[in-house]
C-alpha cells in the first residue's frame, strides 16, 4: 500500500487519515505524520486499540512513547477498528522511515465521513507545523 502524504487529511494533533475502500465499504487508514515522528525522536513503545473497539473523533485511542515523552494518539474520525497493524509496536523504526505507508496504525470503518471535512489539508497541516 503506497500512501501519498499530500492526499491525506490531518488532525491538528498530527494524526493522518487515508480514505480507501474494501469489499464492505469505506475504510479509513490512520497513522501519525512524519513531523510528529521527528518531534518525538527515539520511539520506544506504542499502544494501539483492539479490533472491534469504537473510536470517537478527538478522543484517545492509544499512545506512543519516546525516550523524552509519552504522547496520546487521538482519533481523527469516529468509527470501529477493523484492523490493527500488529507488527508496528515491534517495528517502531518503520515510523521513522515510512510513516505513511508502512507506518499505518489502524484501519477503521468510519461512522461519519463528514468528519473528514473538519480535518486539515496537506497544505494547511504544513502551515500549522511551520508555525510551531
Amino acid at each position: 500500500m503506497h500512501i501519498d502524504p499530500q492526499q491525506l487529511r490531518y488532525s491538528p494533533t498530527h494524526e493522518w487519515v487515508h480514505l480507501t475502500s474494501d469489499g464492505q465499504g469505506q475504510l479509513a487508514v490512520i497513522g501519525i505524520s512524519a513531523f510528529a515522528v521527528a518531534e518525538l525522536t527515539d520511539l520506544v513503545f506504542m499502544a494501539l486499540p483492539s479490533i472491534g473497539q469504537q473510536l470517537t473523533a478527538g478522543e484517545e485511542f492509544g499512545e506512543v512513547e519516546s525516550v523524552k515523552a509519552v504522547s496520546p494518539l487521538y482519533a481523527p474520525i469516529s468509527g470501529q477498528v477493523v484492523e490493527v497493524h500488529q507488527e508496528l509496536p515491534n517495528e517502531l523504526e518503520c515510523l521513522g522511515t515510512d510513516p505513511y505507508s508502512q507506518g499505518w496504525m489502524v484501519k477503521v470503518r468510519p461512522s461519519d465521513l463528514s468528519q473528514l471535512d473538519q480535518l486539515l489539508t496537506f497544505e494547511q497541516y504544513q502551515q500549522q507545523c511551520s508555525q510551531g
